[in-house]
């Protein structure tokens, strides 16, 4: 059975940044499609779409995030990561890993992936 496990979220000033890693077990990562959320605890908001990744390399972004996060994926590690700089506080999140091995939808729609992590979380102060 295909497992995530998120790791890497914290608290940082704004400015800051954090790098976020998904590590897939359970199968070979090569041939998925993976992605990050993110999700404002206690908010009611949906979970949103933040970046995504083809295996082959890929990615789309969500508007917000297209100049200061990178997603990048070690295919031999099979592992996902999402480098975020210049954090600001609306980054402030439940960051989620997830991944799909058929695409029926747009790659930053939840609905997309059947495969999802625990979540860590980001948090950024000013």
């Amino acid at each position: 059975e295909v497992q995530l496990v998120e790791s890497g979220g914290g608290s940082v000033q704004v400015g800051g940044l954090l790098r976020l890693s998904c590590a897939l077990s359970g199968s070979t990562s090569k041939g998925f499609f993976m992605a990050w959320f993110r999700q404002p605890p206690g908010t009611g908001k949906e979970r949103e779409g933040v970046a995504a990744m083809t295996d082959d390399g890929h990615t789309t972004y969500a508007g917000s995030v297209e100049s200061r996060f990178t997603i990048s994926r070690d295919t031999a590690e099979n592992t996902l990561i999402l480098q975020m700089d210049n954090l600001q506080p609306e980054d402030s999140a439940i960051y989620y890993c997830a991944a799909a091995m058929i695409m029926r939808r747009y790659y930053l729609d939840p609905l997309a992936y059947n495969y999802w992590g625990q979540g860590t979380q980001v948090t950024v102060s000013s």
